[in-house]
């Protein structure tokens, strides 16, 4: 995977980065959020789709991991390896679990396929929740998504139809346009960093469970139990609806 520091600006400027920020958007000393790795690692769950092992169009993104083993550079070319590490049989619907592997960063798509269980195989772990550490939050945040969220963010590289054309999205379902589960993710990444009191160039680990669409221009609310030394427990909602559940963000103390 090869990408260059305009790659590196522009993902940071999709999840929200300010123009003030100038170590995130500007070349010089530019630091790359880590969660611009997500991007670099998402064509191994595209591959096992093109396989035969589902349709994009029957699968959903049911959580995410990631881990950051170096900082990224400003620009680089990387080898990047995948492979699918687990499949799940959690009896409605069945779950792929697919590992992006580099000398920077591991990171886990889980493909979520509705009315594709039942035959029999493991179960897996059921769902990690933050809830303890969440019942008295005590840091929140809001950050108000653009109309134009989504048609930023898939210049990243996610092209699927779903976040741009609004009819290839009524098709599939769904009221309309809806912004990249990847896209809320980093956002709330970046955004949990203050809660660190972290750079959020300086996040280390990530999870999350994607519980819902977000509709670019929606208001997205965060909420987190900051722990020492650099542990954010969070989840994030949309108009009292949880779009982000069982989220942890750590980063370097």
């Amino acid at each position: 995977m090869r990408y260059s520091e305009d790659d590196a600006i522009l993902y940071a400027l999709a999840v929200g980065a300010k123009a003030e920020e100038l170590d995130l958007v500007f070349e010089r000393q530019l630091r790359v959020l880590p969660t611009f790795a997500l991007t670099l690692g998402l064509w191994v769950a595209d591959a096992v789709g093109a396989l035969g092992a589902f349709t994009p169009d029957a699968a959903l993104h049911g959580a995410q991991a990631l881990q950051i083993h170096k900082p990224l550079p400003s620009s680089a070319l990387l080898d990047v390896t995948g492979e699918v590490v687990a499949v799940w049989d959690k009896g409605r619907a069945a779950i792929v679990d697919v590992a992006a592997e580099s000398e920077y960063f591991s990171a886990t798509y889980s493909i979520f396929l509705p009315g594709r269980g039942g035959w029999g195989g493991p179960r897996g772990s059921s769902a990690q929740t933050n809830k303890d550490p969440l019942a008295r939050p005590s840091w929140s945040a809001r950050f108000t998504t653009s109309p134009e969220q989504a048609a930023w963010y898939r210049l990243t590289g996610d092209r699927h139809l779903i976040h741009i054309d609004p009819d290839s999205a009524r098709a599939a379902g769904l009221p309309g346009v809806i912004l990249h589960g990847l896209c809320t993710l980093g956002i709330a990444a970046r955004e949990a960093a203050a809660a660190a009191g972290a750079h959020p160039a300086d996040l280390r680990s990530l999870r999350a469970r994607f519980a819902a669409p977000v509709v670019p221009g929606a208001p997205l609310d965060l909420l987190g139990s900051p722990q020492p030394p650099g542990t954010v427990p969070f989840t994030a909602s949309v108009g009292g609806a949880t779009v982000l559940t069982d989220g942890l963000a750590v980063y370097a103390a």
